[in-house]
Order: structure tokens, then sequence, then C-alpha cells
């Protein structure tokens, strides 16, 4: 403890001799810098601010007073040192810590004197700065990185992964919430997290020996600088860096690799890391980045790499922000410091600066790089939102998969890509079949006695083998049958008696015993009743043919030509004449005859055949039509669930059946809320066509595997009945977290595409298939739109005869009283000369000369 005031001292001195070296004596103010002095990153930061510190004096001309105080990480000096920093040095404001842990006690402190402190801890909590408000988080956010380790995690297709964190700081719990959360999200299990706390090097290799007897072999790192190199000594001794596994590391590791010593590197050869990023381009930073080295060098002789990293970036971007802030001159008196930081907006070597809520805005970019050789190599870069790029600009183009950047070096330098899991098998697995089951066309378990056999056949056998053809790796397997429950058969895989099950239902609550494959069947129950007669009152059945409109259009047809006919027929046929009663007569018979016989009576007028010809026609198609549609009603009769709505089966005495040993029971109870006195459970099919029979159930739930199977079996007794249900299907059972289940879903989703499933379902239900399969085929009545044509034919052609035949009478009436008028004028005339002639002749009797002058001058008559 003694020697912590000295080299406070010391530090002090030091910081004041590098601000004083050729600047004015008179300074602007006092800032205060707390960091671990003996960390890299601690000595970065020193260097750093002493820069910022010249060169705002070159840029501005103003000094500021520099005193460094050492937290030797650990909380309570890191409060001692805030504490001397404003009673002894009143300084203005304080840079610094780079713990979350350092960083609560010097916000505190700094808080309660009303002084404004400057945190490197880059995962502040939301609630922080409610708490200490004169919080300023200058470092930036780093939650979003375990987003781009979740993107990595995902596009080389790994879906079980390990954690290893830091047990010794909060911000490091915080980060594993994130990252828990980000896998979680992209689809990939947690297999193990294995917390160290700083004291567990004793326990270190027993607790990698248990990650090593494991399955999983991708490993996510998140530790300081002195836990991860202490992690990857042990793993190399325990041969845990070979090919096969994968090691992704997160800051602060990634973002002092640059600073690590060859032997170091060497123990983290193949690891890819995500480093936080800034942008090392710019005039600017060429010359920060040659200053800093030399004075680095100076100060820190024993450091072999003198270049800076994004620890130095960000504690001389916040010296500069305090610089500025402090230097500000404002005619505003209640403005104080705090809110000149925060109003400060200009871009840094760390990125830009602007402040949200007291808080520095959250990095989105970050760097992927590949330890190799002496070195890392930079693979790409990710950006939230958009995903993995190589270069960082406005002409980069982004991927959503990290395969795209380039090859990366594994562990053990393998070529291809680590598959990230190992099933070490000293035996095949173990595969548990049901016994039980009441498919027999689904699995049926055939047990010789003689010779101690077990043959397994049906659908869900053969799906099952053609899967594990199709995984890209030899897995050898053996099957075993189990007399059982499904639920204890389920549980099985969880008792690690199986290392898989098939043939089973999905449902929830089983995956609390393990974890399903996609279902290679159908999911649902649906409910199945018998059929009854769909007409019931077969005495009417003879109407049926046709629809109610086209019997109205029939006989309004029917009227309408009979009434054409009689009137055209009338004039030549006295038969038809008469009384009222027997012209209606005649006029039906004349319609109707084309419906009851082809030949009708012999008809006198040109027109009325014609009316006679278009109406046979369509009377002949029209009875051959009804003939055929009451012949189809007559032989397939149409059929209708006896029940149908599943809300009055449930407050009726209908007794409802289930398989035994399956979900139904629950289902049926719990959601479909049936009471339990009215639930028949049975084992084989067969059972339930019984049961039927016997009335014993009214109902059954089959799922839908069972009911299409017993559908096509007797089809000609029970249908579908109500909704389908989506509950479950059927699919495979492995242990939770089982790295087998990415590849056996491939599989089985191959299947589905390349119809093998479809085909091998067809060949299940082909030896049980009924012949009459439309068992819910209703001949339809026909409606006058299937003969529209021909009413319009036959009407159009009657009404064209009347036209004709009324034209025609009102001419020949015309005609008639034409020549009437002619002869009689004819008569009129030949009477007038008649008379005027036996004048003249009585005339010349009388007098001769007259009539011999008429006779000599015959011109002049």
């Amino acid at each position: 403890m003694l020697l912590v005031p000295l080299f406070c001292l010391m530090s002090t001195a030091l910081g004041k001799a590098s601000v004083d070296d050729g600047m004015h004596a008179k300074m602007k103010g006092t800032i205060g810098l707390i960091t671990d002095n003996n960390s890299r990153n601690g000595k970065e930061e020193i260097v750093a601010v002493k820069m910022a510190m010249e060169d705002f004096h070159h840029y501005s001309n103003q000094s500021f007073d520099l005193q460094i105080r050492d937290s030797h990480a650990d909380s309570l000096q890191a409060a001692l040192a805030a504490r001397d920093l404003i009673d002894t040095q009143k300084v203005e404001a304080i840079i610094g810590p780079d713990t979350w842990k350092e960083t609560t006690s010097v916000a505190d402190i700094c808080s309660q004197n009303v002084t404004p402190v400057l945190s490197l801890a880059d995962a502040t909590p939301d609630w922080s700065t409610l708490k200490w408000p004169y919080l300023v988080q200058i470092s930036p956010n780093q939650f979003k990185q375990m987003k781009a380790v979740a993107a990595i995690v995902q596009s080389f297709e790994w879906y079980n992964v390990n954690i290893i964190y830091d047990d010794t700081d909060s911000s490091s719990t915080r980060m594993f919430s994130h990252l828990y959360r980000d896998l979680s999200v992209s689809g990939v299990h947690i297999s193990n997290v294995l917390a160290i706390p700083p004291l567990s090097s004793s326990s270190l290799p027993q607790e990698l020996e248990k990650l090593r007897n494991g399955f999983c072999r991708v490993f996510v790192v998140n530790l300081s600088v002195s836990l991860a190199i202490n992690l990857f000594q042990t793993a190399k001794e325990l041969k845990m860096m070979e090919k096969g596994y994968v090691w992704i590391v997160t800051d602060p590791l990634t973002s002092l690799v640059h600073s690590l010593n060859s032997s170091t590197i060497s123990l983290m050869q193949g690891i890819v890391g995500v480093k936080s990023y800034f942008p090392e381009i710019g005039l600017q930073y060429k010359d920060f980045y040659s200053k800093f080295r030399k004075k680095f060098s100076l100060e820190n002789p024993h450091e072999l790499n003198n270049e800076p990293g994004i620890f130095a970036a960000r504690a001389y971007d916040a010296a500069w922000t305090l610089a500025l802030s402090m230097n500000q001159t404002t005619n505003k008196k209640d403005q104080t410091l705090l809110d000149k930081i925060l109003l400060n907006n200009f871009t840094g070597l760390g990125g830009k600066i602007h402040f949200t809520d007291q808080k520095l805005d959250p990095s989105d970019t970050f760097q992927i790089i590949n330890v190799m050789g002496e070195d890392y190599k930079e693979i790409g870069f990710w950006r939230n939102g958009l995903g993995f790029s190589n270069i960082i600009g406005q002409n980069a183009v982004f991927n959503s998969s990290m395969k795209e950047l380039g090859q990366v070096l594994w562990p053990g330098r393998p070529w291809g890509t680590p598959r990230g899991w190992i099933l070490a098998l000293s035996k095949p697995l173990r595969i548990g079949v049901p016994v039980i089951d009441p498919l027999k066309q689904s699995v049926t378990v055939i047990q010789d006695q003689t010779d101690n056999t077990t043959t397994f056949q049906g659908f869900t056998i053969d799906i099952f083998r053609a899967t594990m053809d199709l995984l890209p790796y030899h897995l050898p397997y053996k099957l075993y049958p189990f007399n059982g429950t499904y639920d204890n058969l389920v549980k099985q895989v969880y008792l690690k008696n199986f290392d898989a099950v098939i043939d089973v239902s999905i449902i929830s609550y089983r995956y609390q015993y393990a974890e399903f494959t996609q279902p290679y069947t159908d999911p649902g129950v649906l409910m199945v009743v018998p059929v009854k007669s769909k007409v019931d009152h077969r005495g009417w059945l003879f109407m049926k043919p046709f629809t109610k409109t086209m019997w109205v259009l029939i006989l309004a047809m029917v009227i309408y030509n009979g009434f054409i006919l009689w009137m055209l027929e009338r004039r030549h046929s006295p038969e038809i004449r008469g009384s009222m009663l027997n012209q209606t007569g005649t006029m039906a018979w004349l319609a109707l005859t084309p419906l009851i016989k082809l030949d009708g009576d012999k008809l006198h007028s040109n027109l009325s055949k014609m009316v006679m010809v278009v109406w046979l026609f369509v009377a002949l198609i029209i009875t051959q039509t009804y003939t055929a549609n009451l012949a189809s009603m007559l032989t397939a009769e149409r059929l209708e669930p006896t029940v149908d709505n599943i809300d009055r089966l449930r407050n009726s005495y209908i007794k409802v059946g289930y398989s035994s040993g399956s979900f139904l029971k629950h289902y049926i109870e719990k959601v479909l809320q049936f009471h339990p006195e009215n639930m028949r459970n049975y084992g084989e099919l067969e059972e339930f066509a019984e049961a039927f029979r016997r009335k014993e159930i009214g109902v059954a739930f089959l799922e839908v595997p069972a009911a299409k199977i017993f559908l096509a079996k007797y089809c000609k007794e029970f249908i579908q009945a109500g909704p389908l249900y989506k509950v479950g299907g059927f699919g495979f059972a492995f242990p939770r977290g089982s790295p087998l289940i990415p590849d056996v879903n491939k599989a089985l989703l191959d299947l589905v595409e390349t119809g093998k499933v479809s085909e091998l379902e067809n060949k299940m239900l082909a030896s049980e298939k009924c012949e009459d399969t439309e068992v819910n085929g209703e001949t339809a009545s026909l409606s006058p739109n299937s003969f529209w044509v021909l009413f319009i034919l036959t009407g159009g052609t009657s009404t064209f005869s009347i036209l004709v035949y009324v034209f025609r009478m009102n001419y020949a009436n015309s005609e008639e009283k034409t020549i009437w008028r002619l002869t009689t004028m004819i008569i009129q005339q030949c009477n007038h000369a008649k008379r005027r002639m036996s004048r003249k002749v009585s005339d010349v009797a009388e007098n001769p000369t007259t009539s011999s002058t008429t006779h000599a001058t015959p011109t002049q008559v």
C-alpha cells in the first residue's frame, strides 16, 4: 500500500512534464486519468491522452494539467484514486477506468462531487446514467459484437456451441446474456457454458476436459487477456487446438492481439476473432500512428509491439473531447461542463463522437480476423443489418455468410471447414422402435422366438432407413423394440437408454425429454364418424336430377310450345276445335308429345313441323340427361357424416374413441374438452371399426396417418368429419442439443423434395385402397345453365314460327279484300256498260238517220 502514493506522485510528475514541456505555465484546467498502468490497454491510454494534450496545445495554444492514477485493476484503488483527484488535485473531469466494476466506484464518487467521468468501459448498462448523472460513456457499446459472433456461427451451419466467459465482471455477464439471445435467435443451441472465476487455474483443466468429452467442438470465448492466455495454454496441452475444433474470440482479447508476443500467438493458431473496428486511414491517423510508436517505445521499452490499438484511439478521443469542452467559452452561466461534453459532435480517431443519453452511439461495424503465424490476418468486416464484406466503404458488397470472405485457417490447418461436432461412437446408435403401434402399416415388429431375431418393417422404418442413407457420413445404428407407451419411449432418450427413437408424435411437453426432427407426415388429428345417406326423402328423388329453376323453365317451355302448336294447327285440324277444355287438352298433348314419345301426331302446317322438330330435339336431350342423372343418383348413393359438429358432439352422450398409448387422451380431454367418462381407447384400427359397428363409439379421433389408412380400408362405412386439428406430426426424437438433428432434417427435406416420402406413403395405402374412394361425391342437380342454348333454340324457333304465321294471316286477309274490290268494280263497270248499250240500241230503232249517220262517221261515236 505504501507504493501506491509514491507511484501516484511519480505518475503525476510524469504527466505534468509531458504537458508542460514547451507549453505555457498557465493551465486552462486539470484532467484526471484512472487506468491500470501495468496492463497493455492502460499503457496505450496513458500515451494517447498525453499525445491528445500536446496536440490540443498546438491546435488551440491551451494547456491542461494531466493527473494520472493507477487503479491496479481494483475497484477500491480506483475509488481512492478518484477521491484523491477530486479532493486534492481539484480535477474538473476524469477519464477512465476500463472495466465496469471500477467504473461503478469512480462514478459514485464523481456524481457526489458533480464531476464528469468519461468511462472507457464498453458495457455500460442503460440504467447507469440514471443512477450516476455525471457518468458519460465515451467508449461505444459493444453488445452488437455478439450479433457478429452469431452471424459467424450461422454462416458455417454450426448449430451447437460452447461458451466460455469471464465471471469476474458483471459486464462480461451482460455480454454473455446478449450472446445467448443472439445465438438462440439464429437457431443455435448452447451445449455448455463455462464461467471462469479469477482464481480458477487449478480447476480449468478439469472443466475443459469435460467440454472435450462432449460432442460440441465450437467454442466462443469472451475473456480478459490474462484469462484467455491461460485458457489457450491449457487447451493446447489438452490437444484442443487441433483439427476439428473451432475457437471464436471477442474483445478485449481481439483488440489487444497485436500486442501479444510470438509464444502467446503460437497458442492461438487458427482462432477467428471479432475485433472492434476503427478506421486506420487518413492523415490524422498516420500522424498519430507515427508519433504514438515513438512515444510508446520511449515510455514502455519492454513492450515488443508499439502499435496503437482501439484503446489508444478511444483514450485520445476522450481527452480531446474534454479539452474541447473545457476550452469553450459561453455566455450561458448555467451551462455546466457536462452539458458542453454532451454537445460534442466530431469525428475522432475511433469514429464518430456523438452522445445520446450520455452514451456514445454504439458500434455497428466489427473487424473479422484470423490468427496465423506470428500475427493475424484481416479477413473482412461485419456490419449490423448488412452482413459480411471484404471492404468498408461506398463500394462494399455485403453478404449474409462469412464464407464469401475467403479461406479461413482453422486449428490444425485443415483445408475444409470443421464440422463443429464429433460423435465418438464405440458402438452403433441404439434406436428405439414402438411395439404397440396401432398402425401395422407404419411399424411392424416381428419377433422370432426360435432364433431370437427381430424384424422391423413398415412405412416409418423405410423413411428412417432412407434418411440415414442420405446423411453425408456413415452412421451405424441398430433398431431395438420397446414395449411401452409413447411417452415412456421418448423418456428413454432422456434416460440415455436409447440414442434416438422413431415413430413418435411431436408434442410440446415431450420437449423436456428430447428434441425432435421436423415431421415426415402431415401433422394433425382428424375426426372419423360413420356415414349415412344424404337423401332423407327418397320419395322425391325423381325431382333431384334437375333444380327447381330447371323444372319451372321446362314447364314454361311446355306451355309455350303447346300454345304455339295449337295456334299453328287450329285452322287445319278440325279435331282440335271445340270447347275451351278440349282445346286446352289438345294444346298440352301437342307440347308433351316430344317428352314421352318420339313420333308425335301428324301435323299439317310446315311451321308446326319446324317447331315440333326443334322441340323434339331439345326434348330428346333433356329426357336423356334426366335419365342419366337419375341413374347416377340411384347407383352412387350420396353419404354424409352422422356427426359433423364437435360442439354438439361434446354436449351429447356419444362415446369417442382414441388410440391406446398416444397423446390423444390428453388432447381430447384437455384441449377438445370431452368428459373422460365418454372416452374409450383402442389398439389396432380394426378395433375401431368393430366398436363403431357395435355402437360402442360414435366418433374416433385419429392422427392423420392413421386416419388415412382407416378411411382407405373402410371407405364405404366411415368418413372424415369436422376440421383438421393441427397437432404435432410424426418425427424422430434425439437427445436435446444433438448435432445430428440438422443433418437429419436436411435428409428428410431431401426425401420430401424428391418425392420419396409420397412414394412410400402411396405404397403403404395401396393395399388398403377401396375401389370406391369418392365416398363424399354427390351427383349435382342440373340447372338451366347447362341447357340455355337449347331453350333459346326451341323458344326462338317457336317465336319465329308464330311471327311468320301472323304475318301470313295478315297478308292473306289484305289480298282477299283487294280482289273483292276489283271484282266488284269490274262487275259494276260491266253492268254500267250493259245499260248504256241497251239505251243506244233503242235510240237507233227510233231514229234510223241518226243511226246511219252514226255508222257513216264512226270516228264521232
